[in-house]
């Protein structure tokens, strides 16, 4: 008698977040999603660490094609350098936030752009904006999009 057919493992619509230099916090918040949605055990020893760290392998810290993060040796550890890293100081963050701002007063949308386009663009400057702690009143974000449209 023939194995029984097992199906495929299923195969989640999700992509890995890519990081940018000072778009730690939507990364973040993207990555935490994707890791509690993939692995929740592995979300908590991102935030308490790995009870079993100490026995825990460290890289050859003399290999010159290790990666950037080479000498961490546990998850926990691994998420503090890459948001020391990636996050940015008080002053880069403060000039992201009028980047974002001016970007939300100049937001138009092209005459040749689809309107769901033009709306997953503006939906993630608005996400952009709360992330960095610039919110916009519903109102607000209602009329820019409306006004940011083409006549046609």
């Amino acid at each position: 008698m023939a194995e029984q057919d097992t199906p495929p493992p299923t195969i989640t619509a999700m992509k890995i977040p890519i990081i940018k230099k000072g778009e730690y916090d939507i990364w973040s918040m993207r990555m935490r999603q994707y890791i509690c949605h993939t692995d929740h055990n592995l979300w908590d020893i991102i935030v308490n660490g790995d009870l079993q760290e100490e026995s825990a392998p460290t890289g050859d810290q003399s290999d010159p094609s290790a990666p950037p993060f080479h000498n961490v040796s546990d998850a926990k550890s691994l998420w503090e350098a890459i948001k020391s890293r990636f996050e940015g100081n008080e002053e880069s963050k403060k000039m992201q936030k009028n980047v974002l701002k001016h970007q939300f007063e100049n937001f138009t949308t092209a005459s040749n752009e689809s309107l769901d386009k033009a709306y997953d663009r503006f939906q993630k400057l608005i996400s952009q904006l709360e992330v960095h702690g610039a919110p916009i009143s519903k109102e607000d974000i209602n009329q820019k999009f409306l006004r940011s449209l083409p006549p046609s």
